[in-house]
């Protein structure tokens, strides 16, 4: 299956909103070095910021719609900071009903309401999505990946030791809560690309991170 734009559900977007609460294997990268400067200083340490956030719902639901199981990639493109905005944003997803893919659409969009994405939403210039796409994912802590053939992927790989060479484990925490997660496994990317439009960028060996959030637009 080809990737397919489908319309914002327009009879969600205009209704109150509807209680969601998912829990997601959060899988992202973008092209700053290791630490990510934006985690510390809030800007990137190489300029724009150039990233892909993708995952797996793997519990939750939107109302009464389960979204367990639906993968998604978020590619996006900022000349500078996210804060900053005028960002370029493609976001794609991989479910079985139409129905998980408004509900999901709803929610990464900020339209749902919830941190982080109704935050993010008011940094977006463009938006490309939903694109239904399939989605080809491996959850495996910091050796995860995820792909769209001839559009983007990504893959992670952990930081090593630059004497022994063994794997290193180094985590990220906001002991008070953070913007995207609590506790970041940090890790490398060996793959990471998207070629989607105006979207197109390249950073292997950058900073990249798999967490376990969880989303809601509930207190």
């Amino acid at each position: 299956m080809a990737p397919q734009t489908v319309a914002w559900a327009p009879e969600l977007a205009t209704g109150s909103r509807v209680p969601y609460r998912i829990t997601v294997h959060n899988i992202e990268a973008c092209n700053c070095s290791h630490g990510c400067n934006c985690q510390f200083g809030g800007f990137p340490d190489k300029g724009p910021c150039e990233a892909l956030i993708g995952g797996q719902v793997g519990d939750g639901r939107y109302g009464d719609v389960s979204l367990a199981g639906v993968k998604f990639v978020i590619a996006a493109m900022y000349p500078k900071a996210i804060h900053e905005g005028n960002g370029r944003v493609a976001v794609f997803i991989d479910a079985g009903t139409q129905e998980q893919v408004d509900a999901m659409a709803m929610i990464l969009s900020g339209q749902a309401g919830g941190m982080p994405f109704e935050a993010l939403a008011g940094t977006i210039g463009s938006l490309d999505g939903p694109v239904r796409a399939p989605i080809e994912m491996t959850v495996n802590g910091t050796k995860s990946s995820y792909r769209i053939p001839g559009v983007l992927e990504l893959a992670q790989t952990p930081i090593r030791d630059a004497v022994s060479g063994a794997e290193k484990e180094v985590q990220i925490v906001y002991p008070k809560g953070g913007f995207f997660w609590d506790v970041g496994n940090i890790t490398s990317t060996a793959t990471m690309f998207c070629e989607h439009g105006q979207i197109r960028f390249r950073h292997p060996g950058g900073f990249a991170s798999y967490s376990t959030p969880t989303w809601s637009n509930q207190s």
